[in-house]
Protein backbone atom coordinates (compact mmCIF):
# COMPACT_ATOMS: atom_id res chain seq x y z
CA UNK A 1 0.00 0.00 0.00
CA UNK A 2 1.37 3.24 -0.73
CA UNK A 3 1.93 5.94 1.81
CA UNK A 4 -0.85 8.16 0.41
CA UNK A 5 -3.52 4.99 0.42
CA UNK A 6 -1.98 4.66 4.23
CA UNK A 7 -3.31 7.99 5.10
CA UNK A 8 -6.24 7.90 3.93
CA UNK A 9 -6.92 4.28 5.77
CA UNK A 10 -5.66 5.58 8.73
CA UNK A 11 -8.43 8.22 9.58
CA UNK A 12 -10.69 5.85 8.07
CA UNK A 13 -10.37 3.37 10.78
CA UNK A 14 -10.26 5.68 13.54
CA UNK A 15 -6.62 6.14 14.27
CA UNK A 16 -5.43 8.78 16.18
CA UNK A 17 -2.21 9.21 18.04
CA UNK A 18 -1.37 9.93 21.80
CA UNK A 19 -0.59 13.68 21.97
CA UNK A 20 2.81 15.48 22.57
CA UNK A 21 1.06 17.91 24.70
CA UNK A 22 0.86 17.23 29.00
CA UNK A 23 -2.58 15.01 30.01
CA UNK A 24 -3.19 18.66 31.65
CA UNK A 25 -2.18 20.73 29.30
CA UNK A 26 -5.82 22.05 29.22
CA UNK A 27 -6.46 20.94 32.58
CA UNK A 28 -10.05 23.24 33.97
CA UNK A 29 -10.84 24.71 30.42
CA UNK A 30 -13.84 24.11 28.72
CA UNK A 31 -14.21 24.36 24.82
CA UNK A 32 -17.62 24.42 22.61
CA UNK A 33 -16.80 23.12 18.90
CA UNK A 34 -19.28 23.56 16.53
CA UNK A 35 -19.78 20.35 13.87
CA UNK A 36 -18.19 18.17 16.82
CA UNK A 37 -19.12 14.96 15.95
CA UNK A 38 -16.97 14.18 12.52
CA UNK A 39 -13.96 14.90 10.94
CA UNK A 40 -12.06 17.63 12.29
CA UNK A 41 -14.37 18.63 14.99
CA UNK A 42 -14.47 15.09 16.49
CA UNK A 43 -10.68 14.66 16.45
CA UNK A 44 -10.03 18.28 18.29
CA UNK A 45 -12.56 17.26 20.48
CA UNK A 46 -10.65 14.24 21.90
CA UNK A 47 -7.56 16.12 21.48
CA UNK A 48 -8.51 18.26 23.97
CA UNK A 49 -10.34 15.58 26.13
CA UNK A 50 -6.95 13.90 26.26
CA UNK A 51 -5.48 16.96 27.36
CA UNK A 52 -7.65 17.64 30.39
CA UNK A 53 -10.62 20.05 28.50
CA UNK A 54 -14.13 19.43 29.16
CA UNK A 55 -15.71 19.33 25.93
CA UNK A 56 -19.30 20.68 24.48
CA UNK A 57 -19.33 19.01 21.04
CA UNK A 58 -22.55 20.36 19.03
CA UNK A 59 -23.73 19.49 15.66
CA UNK A 60 -26.99 18.55 13.29
CA UNK A 61 -27.00 15.21 13.93
CA UNK A 62 -27.21 13.25 17.13
CA UNK A 63 -25.78 10.23 16.41
CA UNK A 64 -22.19 11.31 15.88
CA UNK A 65 -22.21 13.98 18.85
CA UNK A 66 -23.47 10.90 20.59
CA UNK A 67 -20.72 8.73 19.51
CA UNK A 68 -18.15 11.60 19.85
CA UNK A 69 -19.00 11.69 23.71
CA UNK A 70 -19.40 7.74 24.41
CA UNK A 71 -15.39 8.25 22.97
CA UNK A 72 -14.43 11.26 25.37
CA UNK A 73 -15.96 9.18 28.28
CA UNK A 74 -13.53 6.71 27.43
CA UNK A 75 -11.09 8.85 27.57
CA UNK A 76 -12.25 9.65 31.24
CA UNK A 77 -13.32 13.31 30.69
CA UNK A 78 -16.01 15.31 30.68
CA UNK A 79 -18.19 15.88 27.75
CA UNK A 80 -21.77 16.81 26.65
CA UNK A 81 -23.11 15.94 23.10
CA UNK A 82 -26.10 19.19 22.46
CA UNK A 83 -27.75 18.61 19.02
CA UNK A 84 -27.64 22.23 17.05
CA UNK A 85 -28.00 24.12 13.88
CA UNK A 86 -25.72 27.07 15.05
CA UNK A 87 -27.23 28.36 11.98
CA UNK A 88 -30.20 29.24 14.09
CA UNK A 89 -29.68 31.78 16.56
CA UNK A 90 -31.83 30.61 19.10
CA UNK A 91 -29.71 26.92 18.83
CA UNK A 92 -26.73 28.60 19.45
CA UNK A 93 -27.88 30.27 22.93
CA UNK A 94 -29.25 26.84 23.82
CA UNK A 95 -25.48 25.25 22.85
CA UNK A 96 -23.92 27.76 25.55
CA UNK A 97 -27.04 27.90 27.84
CA UNK A 98 -26.11 23.43 28.41
CA UNK A 99 -22.19 24.62 28.32
CA UNK A 100 -22.87 26.95 30.98
CA UNK A 101 -25.37 25.25 32.68
CA UNK A 102 -23.05 21.71 32.90
CA UNK A 103 -19.48 23.67 32.90
CA UNK A 104 -20.17 27.25 34.53
CA UNK A 105 -17.88 28.63 32.23
CA UNK A 106 -16.82 28.04 28.23
CA UNK A 107 -12.75 29.23 27.64
CA UNK A 108 -12.86 27.82 24.07
CA UNK A 109 -15.01 28.00 21.20
CA UNK A 110 -13.66 26.20 18.15
CA UNK A 111 -16.14 27.19 14.85
CA UNK A 112 -15.57 23.90 13.61
CA UNK A 113 -18.89 23.69 11.19
CA UNK A 114 -18.59 24.39 7.57
CA UNK A 115 -19.73 23.32 4.19
CA UNK A 116 -18.92 23.89 0.58
CA UNK A 117 -19.62 22.09 -2.82
CA UNK A 118 -17.50 22.30 -5.74
CA UNK A 119 -18.95 24.40 -8.61
CA UNK A 120 -17.82 26.99 -11.40
CA UNK A 121 -17.74 30.51 -10.53
CA UNK A 122 -21.01 31.33 -13.03
CA UNK A 123 -23.02 28.54 -11.61
CA UNK A 124 -23.48 29.60 -8.26
CA UNK A 125 -26.80 30.38 -7.50
CA UNK A 126 -27.17 33.31 -4.57
CA UNK A 127 -28.90 30.97 -2.47
CA UNK A 128 -25.89 28.73 -2.77
CA UNK A 129 -23.41 31.46 -1.87
CA UNK A 130 -25.41 32.52 0.91
CA UNK A 131 -25.65 29.12 2.37
CA UNK A 132 -21.96 28.45 2.66
CA UNK A 133 -21.27 31.79 3.77
CA UNK A 134 -24.41 31.94 6.59
CA UNK A 135 -22.87 28.49 7.95
CA UNK A 136 -18.87 29.62 7.33
CA UNK A 137 -19.14 33.07 8.85
CA UNK A 138 -22.73 34.24 10.04
CA UNK A 139 -22.91 31.16 12.28
CA UNK A 140 -19.60 31.34 13.63
CA UNK A 141 -19.75 34.75 14.63
CA UNK A 142 -22.83 34.12 16.08
CA UNK A 143 -21.97 31.32 18.30
CA UNK A 144 -18.12 33.36 18.89
CA UNK A 145 -20.05 36.08 20.31
CA UNK A 146 -23.20 34.66 22.56
CA UNK A 147 -19.70 32.77 24.25
CA UNK A 148 -17.75 35.61 24.04
CA UNK A 149 -20.51 38.32 25.62
CA UNK A 150 -21.56 34.82 28.45
CA UNK A 151 -18.28 33.68 29.41
CA UNK A 152 -14.87 34.94 27.85
CA UNK A 153 -15.27 38.40 28.19
CA UNK A 154 -16.80 38.52 31.68
CA UNK A 155 -14.03 36.43 32.68
CA UNK A 156 -11.72 37.84 30.96
CA UNK A 157 -9.98 34.99 29.27
CA UNK A 158 -10.50 32.79 26.25
CA UNK A 159 -9.21 31.16 23.14
CA UNK A 160 -11.74 31.35 19.57
CA UNK A 161 -10.50 29.10 16.66
CA UNK A 162 -11.85 29.47 13.25
CA UNK A 163 -11.28 27.33 10.62
CA UNK A 164 -9.99 28.19 6.98
CA UNK A 165 -8.66 25.94 4.12
CA UNK A 166 -5.27 25.98 2.30
CA UNK A 167 -4.49 26.70 -0.10
CA UNK A 168 -5.19 30.15 1.20
CA UNK A 169 -6.29 31.82 -2.00
CA UNK A 170 -8.59 31.85 -4.68
CA UNK A 171 -9.55 28.03 -5.40
CA UNK A 172 -10.96 27.33 -9.18
CA UNK A 173 -14.52 25.81 -8.25
CA UNK A 174 -14.44 26.73 -4.81
CA UNK A 175 -14.95 30.86 -4.89
CA UNK A 176 -17.53 31.06 -2.52
CA UNK A 177 -15.69 28.95 0.13
CA UNK A 178 -13.15 30.65 -0.35
CA UNK A 179 -13.92 33.93 0.13
CA UNK A 180 -16.15 32.47 3.38
CA UNK A 181 -12.75 30.77 4.94
CA UNK A 182 -10.66 34.63 3.92
CA UNK A 183 -13.28 36.46 5.89
CA UNK A 184 -12.94 33.73 8.96
CA UNK A 185 -9.24 34.72 8.71
CA UNK A 186 -9.84 38.45 8.88
CA UNK A 187 -13.13 37.90 11.48
CA UNK A 188 -10.02 35.67 13.83
CA UNK A 189 -7.46 38.94 13.36
CA UNK A 190 -9.57 41.79 14.33
CA UNK A 191 -10.50 40.08 17.12
CA UNK A 192 -7.43 39.09 18.39
CA UNK A 193 -6.81 42.51 18.09
CA UNK A 194 -10.04 44.36 19.42
CA UNK A 195 -10.47 41.80 22.22
CA UNK A 196 -6.84 41.37 23.54
CA UNK A 197 -7.93 44.08 25.95
CA UNK A 198 -9.67 40.87 27.63
CA UNK A 199 -7.01 38.67 27.77
CA UNK A 200 -9.04 36.40 24.90
CA UNK A 201 -6.88 35.38 22.11
CA UNK A 202 -8.09 34.64 18.18
CA UNK A 203 -6.20 32.04 15.68
CA UNK A 204 -7.35 30.77 12.14
CA UNK A 205 -6.42 26.96 11.53
CA UNK A 206 -6.47 26.50 7.56
CA UNK A 207 -6.10 22.91 6.85
CA UNK A 208 -4.87 21.47 3.32
CA UNK A 209 -5.97 17.92 1.93
CA UNK A 210 -7.16 16.33 5.04
CA UNK A 211 -8.74 12.98 5.13
CA UNK A 212 -12.25 13.05 6.29
CA UNK A 213 -15.62 11.67 5.37
CA UNK A 214 -16.42 15.17 3.62
CA UNK A 215 -13.50 15.29 0.95
CA UNK A 216 -14.99 12.00 -0.20
CA UNK A 217 -18.03 13.48 -1.74
CA UNK A 218 -15.64 15.12 -4.67
CA UNK A 219 -15.00 11.97 -5.63
CA UNK A 220 -11.47 9.01 -5.96
CA UNK A 221 -10.26 11.53 -9.38
CA UNK A 222 -10.42 14.91 -7.31
CA UNK A 223 -9.16 13.48 -3.85
CA UNK A 224 -6.52 12.03 -6.23
CA UNK A 225 -5.47 15.08 -7.80
CA UNK A 226 -5.57 17.20 -4.51
CA UNK A 227 -3.52 14.25 -3.16
CA UNK A 228 -0.78 14.57 -6.02
CA UNK A 229 -0.26 18.63 -4.72
CA UNK A 230 1.16 17.53 -1.00
CA UNK A 231 4.77 17.68 -0.73
CA UNK A 232 4.69 15.57 1.96
CA UNK A 233 3.23 13.23 -0.30
CA UNK A 234 -0.19 12.09 1.60
CA UNK A 235 -3.17 13.44 2.74
CA UNK A 236 -3.28 15.05 6.10
CA UNK A 237 -5.51 13.46 9.21
CA UNK A 238 -8.13 14.72 11.44
CA UNK A 239 -5.78 13.95 13.99
CA UNK A 240 -2.65 16.05 12.72
CA UNK A 241 -5.19 19.43 13.10
CA UNK A 242 -6.91 18.55 16.24
CA UNK A 243 -3.14 18.06 17.95
CA UNK A 244 -2.25 21.72 16.66
CA UNK A 245 -5.34 23.66 17.63
CA UNK A 246 -5.11 21.61 21.35
CA UNK A 247 -1.93 23.18 21.62
CA UNK A 248 -2.86 26.98 20.21
CA UNK A 249 -5.48 26.45 23.08
CA UNK A 250 -3.11 25.34 25.32
CA UNK A 251 -0.91 27.94 27.72
CA UNK A 252 2.13 26.63 25.57
CA UNK A 253 0.81 29.04 22.75
CA UNK A 254 -0.23 32.03 24.89
CA UNK A 255 1.65 34.11 22.70
CA UNK A 256 0.20 33.29 19.42
CA UNK A 257 -2.82 35.73 18.54
CA UNK A 258 -4.20 37.16 15.30
CA UNK A 259 -2.79 34.90 12.63
CA UNK A 260 -3.21 31.92 10.64
CA UNK A 261 -1.87 28.34 11.18
CA UNK A 262 -1.89 26.42 8.14
CA UNK A 263 -1.77 22.11 8.46
CA UNK A 264 -1.87 21.53 4.83
CA UNK A 265 2.02 19.39 4.23
CA UNK A 266 3.68 22.19 1.94
CA UNK A 267 -0.08 22.80 -0.42
CA UNK A 268 -0.23 26.55 0.38
CA UNK A 269 3.41 27.05 -0.15
CA UNK A 270 3.31 24.74 -3.48
CA UNK A 271 0.71 26.74 -4.97
CA UNK A 272 -2.26 25.04 -7.21
CA UNK A 273 0.32 22.70 -8.89
CA UNK A 274 -2.08 22.25 -11.68
CA UNK A 275 -1.99 23.96 -15.12
CA UNK A 276 -5.35 26.81 -15.74
CA UNK A 277 -7.76 25.63 -17.31
CA UNK A 278 -7.87 26.41 -21.34
CA UNK A 279 -9.25 29.75 -22.66
CA UNK A 280 -12.30 29.76 -23.56
CA UNK A 281 -12.74 31.00 -27.37
CA UNK A 282 -15.70 33.10 -28.47
CA UNK A 283 -17.15 31.05 -31.40
CA UNK A 284 -16.32 32.80 -34.97
CA UNK A 285 -19.23 34.64 -36.48
CA UNK A 286 -20.83 33.45 -39.85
Amino acid sequence: MSARGEGRDRYRLGAVGHSALAPDANEGQVAVISGGGTGIGRATALALARTGASVVVCGRRSEPLEAAAQEIAAIGAHSLAVPADVRQSEDVQRVVDAALGRFGQVDIVVNNAGGQFSAPAEEISVNGWQAVHRLSVEAAWSLTREAAVRSLIPRRRGVVVFIGFSPRRGVPGMVHAAAARAAVENLAAGLACEWSRYGIRAVCVAPGNIATEGLDQYGPEQVAAWERAVPLGRLGTAAEVGDVIAWLVSPAASYITGTTIVVDGGVDAWGQAEPPPPRHQLPESG
